[in-house]
């Protein structure tokens, strides 16, 4: 296990994901075989009915362009979540579900919201600052790899395009980033060195007590100093 069971490969890390996927495209094969639309069960702000599609929202597209462009973000983001955020990967992706969803019901439009595309932008605001905060060099890597897959993406966070629900984005964005401020625990720390922690005194480090305060070095400690441990060096005359 690796960093203290952070960043571990499973079974999960592709399994989840993939059925998640899968589900998503069984919804839209079961419209397509019934000749049925389940876009009332979308988000419709500020009803009682449209409450509904907070959950079911993400489960809901409009024909197989609209699937395509969800699908492989949703499959790379989540799997990404399960490998470097194991632990509370669950919790991100149901929690992110119903409050980005919760948050277009009250700010959205009067029209149906469906589609993933509000979990995804959740999962890519998270992935950005969760590893800008986390200051782990894995986690920053993610961020940085995510801004050049999913950069362009912040465009649609504003009305600039008829049809896509901007709101749904935004809300995304917003939980993101309440998400990665408050998911601190269980997370995975960049390592530290003995001198860089809080507690650290360079009076008690055995290994400073070799040099003067000109940074000379000292063979042979004082009386007092005996029971610290010693610095030995062995030279090898090199003979040709």
């Amino acid at each position: 296990m690796d960093e203290n069971g952070h960043f571990k490969f499973s079974t999960g890390v592709i399994a989840y994901p993939v059925f998640f996927v899968l589900i998503i495209w069984s919804v839209l094969s079961f419209e397509v075989r019934f000749s049925v639309n389940f876009n009332e069960f979308g988000i419709y702000p500020r009803t009682f009915d449209g409450l509904r599609g907070v959950l079911l929202s993400p489960f809901i597209h409009n024909g197989i362009k609209h699937l395509y462009h969800n699908t492989v973000p949703v499959l790379v983001l989540t799997m990404a979540m399960f490998y470097f955020y194991r632990k509370i990967a669950w919790k991100v992706i149901l929690l992110g579900i119903v409050i980005s969803g919760f948050l277009t019901w009250c700010i959205g439009r009067p029209s149906y919201h469906i589609g993933a595309s509000g979990l995804i932008y959740v999962l890519v605001s998270f992935t950005f600052f969760k590893g800008v905060f986390a200051k782990h060099y894995r986690l920053i890597a993610l961020s940085l790899l995510v801004v050049f897959l999913y950069g362009s993406m912040v465009w649609y966070i504003v009305p600039i395009k008829e049809g896509v629900s901007w709101e749904g984005h935004l809300s995304g964005l917003v939980t993101g980033l309440i998400f990665a401020l408050f998911f601190k625990k269980q997370i995975a720390k960049p390592k530290t060195f003995v001198w860089e922690q809080e507690d650290y005194n360079e009076d008690d480090d055995p290994f400073l007590k070799h040099f003067d305060k000109d940074g000379n070095f000292i063979e042979t400690l004082d009386d007092d100093q005996e029971d610290l441990p010693s610095i030995n060096y062995t030279y090898k005359e090199n003979k040709k």
